[in-house]
């Protein structure tokens, strides 16, 4: 596959859910991959943040991609998250993803320690050495703690199957950079919901989101209007979702999509512990946010 063979689009984020137990609910994973497949979305996405890849053991993370590989059935491409502490467990993680069957990997840095540029290469390189579809490379320092440099991304680039950026810092410069520095050859993902249409604007090919969850339509919309160039509909349909976009990202993406599949009137399951639900105050202002887009989501 060549860097211009990547994807493209809305990546839709599954949640992980679980039962009474904290145990993880297989069957209401599918049901709810499912439901962002039939919804339009353009790939989907198991074990991001959004499916709290770092709270589930190597079993777990198995089963998921399974059951993502056989629920989605080939109609849209997976991108499975791999990401572990040890080059040796993201390996095997990227290994069993590809043999099951997803289309690529992504993967994030994950460290105790403050790893060194050179560490992250190597990383990623023998991850590469041992599969043979895309890889993601995943910058999000928010949440892993390391802040890849857009020197680093584009040295990343260097390895023949990292195909894909996926940029999380909220910086749409550095978004800007990475177009103008690497081109159209590379394919550069938006991590950041609040900056879905500078992102674009800023050459973006595609939009990595848990709100597909939620409000599929108006984000689909989005990326259509985009794809259109009409620069005025795309401004309409982004400044109307984003303050749902704001709230999910600001109140913790498991968390507020459990809760707004809930007020949808749809069977979420619960997180795993140390996380917890929303409070009545956040979900009363979810409530608000989402009957406010209602009635413009029917539109598309």
């Amino acid at each position: 596959m060549s860097k211009l063979e990547t994807l493209r689009g809305v990546i839709a984020y599954p949640i992980t859910p679980f039962d009474a137990e904290e145990k993880v609910d297989i069957h209401l994973f599918k049901k709810l991959t499912d439901r962002l497949v039939t919804s339009g979305s353009h790939a989907v996405a198991p074990l991001g943040s959004t499916g709290v890849l770092p709270y589930l053991s190597d079993e777990e993370k198995e089963a998921v991609v399974e059951a993502t590989v056989e629920v989605v059935a080939g109609r849209v491409p997976i991108v499975a998250g791999v990401s572990n502490l040890t080059t040796e467990r993201t390996i095997y993680h990227a290994r069993f993803a590809e043999k099951a069957g997803a289309a690529a990997v992504m993967i994030i840095p994950m460290s105790y320690w403050k790893l060194t540029d050179d560490e992250i290469f190597a990383h990623y390189r023998k991850v590469a050495d041992a599969i043979s579809i895309p890889i993601m490379a995943y910058n999000n320092p928010a949440t892993s703690g390391i802040d890849m440099s857009p020197a680093l991304l584009k040295r990343l680039l260097e390895i023949p199957n990292v195909t894909m950026i996926k940029e999380s810092t909220g910086d749409v410069q550095r978004m800007h950079y990475l177009r103008r520095v690497l081109g159209g050859e590379v394919a550069f993902f938006n991590g950041s919901n609040p900056l879905a249409l500078a992102a674009f604007s800023a050459g973006a090919v595609g939009w990595c989101t848990a709100a597909p969850n939620l409000i599929p339509h108006l984000n689909l919309a989005l990326y259509n209007a985009i794809q259109a160039n009409d620069l005025n509909n795309a401004r309409d349909i982004f400044y109307r979702q984003q303050e749902l976009l704001e709230f999910i990202t600001s109140k913790g993406l498991p968390r507020t999509v459990a809760a707004g599949l809930e007020i949808l009137g749809m069977e979420a399951g619960g997180l795993r512990s140390p996380l917890v639900r929303l409070t009545a105050t956040e979900i009363a202002r979810l409530e608000g946010l989402l009957a406010e887009l209602e009635a413009f989501a029917t539109q598309y």
